[in-house]
């Protein structure tokens, strides 16, 4: 297959971007003594999974059971899933991928350790369970110390369930506030005699700070493999380090200065980015896509020196890009003149 043979609106993987980001974050845990454990939600290729586990990841982090099937099924036999899981259907499932695989979970509730207590019960393989904690993100985790020796207590009682340690997801430019809270989190546990087995931390914004969190034992990068619009605006790199494009083409130019895309929330996707517009044009760098509604991706291109004419194909930088990558059942990888359509094995795995 060749570029000109894919139909739009298409993703392209610029794998020699995609393997230097890999080799780079590799690079900077090894250099540091960190332990990597990325996370798939960005990819979701057991191709990639395998790669940034030959470079020296410890296992993989996967954000639903669905997405650590498929993993699993691929013959990746460490994972960590950081979410409560809740609901019979879904702990018969990862009750079935214990059985296969090494397998951590998160919890940050009495209901959720309850939940897991239950269906498993084999102290000679139990389960491990990492309590989150709320570091200043605001989203999941239990917000003190109390809370968090309590749960952690609760693990332990339970025959099938084993304490492993402490998770968080972490606020975005607050790496000493959040090396502060781990250390209040293991402090807190070690004093209850509960000392945490890892400490996990995550992000890809902060990455090439993390090694200032001292206190965590392993990190969750995702996004840092293709990288976007929003990770260059956060400081994470360049838009030269951002391995995934949407290809697209020029459907109409209805008036001067603005054109229409093929490439509409359904493709690119609908998050905003701290920059302008919905993505970057790389070949129209000071166009700005205005809107996107579900098919068409409206795009100003009054500044521009010179404006794509209908029928030409353009490559679109996403804002977010892991959302795109679930939004298309393939992505093209390109290497040189060499390109390969390769299913995305974990989209739509949501469950």
């Amino acid at each position: 297959m060749t570029l000109d043979e894919i139909d739009t609106p298409a993703i392209l993987i610029d794998t020699t971007i995609a393997e230097a980001n890999l080799a780079r974050a590799q690079d900077y845990a090894d250099a540091n003594g960190m332990t990597l454990r990325p996370h798939i939600k960005t990819h979701k290729l057991p191709m990639w999974a395998k790669r940034q586990l030959a470079l020296g990841a410890v296992g993989i982090t996967c954000q639903k059971v669905g997405e650590a099937e498929v993993m699993a099924d691929a013959g990746i036999a460490d994972i960590f899933i950081p979410y409560n899981i809740l609901g019979a259907p879904k702990l018969k499932r990862l009750a079935a991928l214990h059985r296969r695989i090494e397998l951590s979970v998160a919890a940050d509730s009495e209901i959720t350790v309850e939940g897991y207590a239950a269906h498993f019960a084999d102290p000679a393989h139990p389960l491990k369970i990492l309590v989150e904690i709320d570091t200043g993100a605001g989203r999941c985790g239990v917000v003190t110390p109390d809370e968090l020796v309590a749960l952690a207590r609760s693990i332990e009682t339970a025959p099938g369930l084993i304490f492993e340690g402490v998770m968080t997801y972490p606020p975005r430019g607050k790496t000493a506030e959040v090396n502060a809270a781990l250390g209040d989190a293991v402090a807190a546990l070690t004093a209850a005699g509960l000392p945490p087995r890892r400490v996990s931390n995550g992000g890809s914004p902060d990455y090439y700070h993390a090694a200032d969190v001292t206190n965590a034992t392993e990190h969750r990068p995702g996004t840092y493999i293709y990288s976007d619009r929003m990770q260059v605006a956060l400081g994470h790199g360049t838009l030269e380090d951002c391995a995934l494009t949407v290809l697209a083409t020029v459907v109409s130019h209805p008036v001067p200065g603005r054109i229409v895309l093929d490439t509409g929330s359904k493709a690119l996707a609908a998050d905003l980015a701290p920059v302008p517009g919905h993505g970057h044009l790389v070949e129209y760098p000071d166009a700005i896509v205005t809107s996107l509604s579900e098919e068409h991706a409206v795009v100003n291109v009054s500044a521009c020196s010179a404006v794509p004419e209908i029928g030409q194909r353009v490559r679109v930088i996403p804002n977010h890009v892991c959302v795109v990558s679930n939004l298309f059942d393939a992505v093209h990888l390109v290497s040189g003149d060499h390109v390969e359509a390769v299913p995305v094995a974990a989209r739509g795995r949501l469950g």
